[in-house]
């Protein structure tokens, strides 16, 4: 039997995809990618999606604007596979063009690997948007784990941060930062944000203002009761637990000054039925200052 090609190799390994357009966001994406790509054994897609609109190639005679813009997008997944293999001269770098609209052909390329990377913001945003309306997208309705590489340039110390609920993907959501922390080297933040009972006389008081001793105490119970298992998988990891009665958007957020990855899931509480990324998500999607992944259900 013949042996494949060393793209079929590739393919038929773990793998990451990242999508790349040449700007500044998606070069730490490749970056980023690169090295989750050596600390995981994966091999690295690096994707660029054509935009070209069919309808107006008809004026395009002799197609000499296409070609043009696929020597353009050639060169941009070249200089992105450089960057990958500066960043992680070991991995395995594939590079691929496709031509469509972006947002659908990235959502379609999730299905072929691990985890897709993403840079925060790409060609054609605003600079006012903190979160591009492509990247938003992809996290939105992709297959697999996303991660969007956001905040400080160089994201590669300090913690990881995990946000507990009592979603059902809680533990898919532990094995994930466990995983990542162990794979780093680093501690786990674990961080569990709850808006305690008021009682009735409370009116309108701020939670924080809210005597609530023995709600904490029962939250807490349950909350290293779900950590237990995990800290017993992974026992190498440093772990500590926090607790906030403010919001997981607004704790998470502050958290990610110092982290180098926060690790969410894909829905909260209180989600509309039918969406793929709670406001917890999206909120961190737009303001964090580390990468961020967002974990689906297998």
């Amino acid at each position: 039997m013949k042996g494949g090609t060393a793209r079929e190799d590739t393919m038929r390994t773990p793998m990451i995809v990242v999508a790349v357009d040449g700007t500044e966001p998606s070069r730490a994406a490749v970056r980023w990618a690169a090295r989750e790509a050596e600390l995981s054994n994966r091999s690295l897609l690096v994707l660029h999606i054509l935009d070209w609109e069919w309808n107006a190639s008809r004026y395009d005679f002799g197609g000499q604007h296409y070609a043009l813009a696929q020597e353009i997008a050639g060169g941009i997944v070249a200089r992105a596979a450089e960057d990958a293999k500066n960043a992680a001269p070991a991995i395995t770098v594939v590079t691929d063009v496709r031509t469509g609209n972006p947002a659908a052909q990235l959502i379609i390329a999730s299905e072929e690997g691990e985890l897709m990377v993403l840079g925060h913001r790409g060609t054609g945003g605003f600079s006012e948007l903190r979160l591009g309306s492509v990247s938003q997208r992809v996290a939105t309705h992709a297959h697999a784990p996303v991660v969007v590489v956001r905040g400080r340039p160089d994201p590669y110390t300090g913690p990881v941060v995990v946000g507990v609920d009592d979603a059902e993907s809680a533990d898919t959501v532990l094995e994930s930062a466990f995983a990542a922390a162990r794979d780093r080297g680093s501690s786990l933040v674990a961080i569990r944000a709850y808006p305690p009972v008021p009682p009735m006389y409370a009116g309108y008081l701020p939670a924080a203002a809210l005597q609530t001793e023995e709600q904490d105490e029962a939250e807490r119970a349950r909350f290293l009761e779900r950590l237990a298992p995990w800290r017993a998988k992974y026992p190498d990891v440093p772990v500590e637990a926090l607790m906030s009665h403010d919001t997981a958007a607004a704790v998470l957020t502050g958290v990610s000054h110092t982290a180098q990855l926060v690790v969410v899931g894909s829905r909260g509480h209180g989600v509309v039925v039918g969406t793929l990324l709670g406001s917890t998500g999206l909120q961190l999607l737009h303001h964090a200052e580390s990468p961020v992944l967002i974990v689906r259900e297998a």
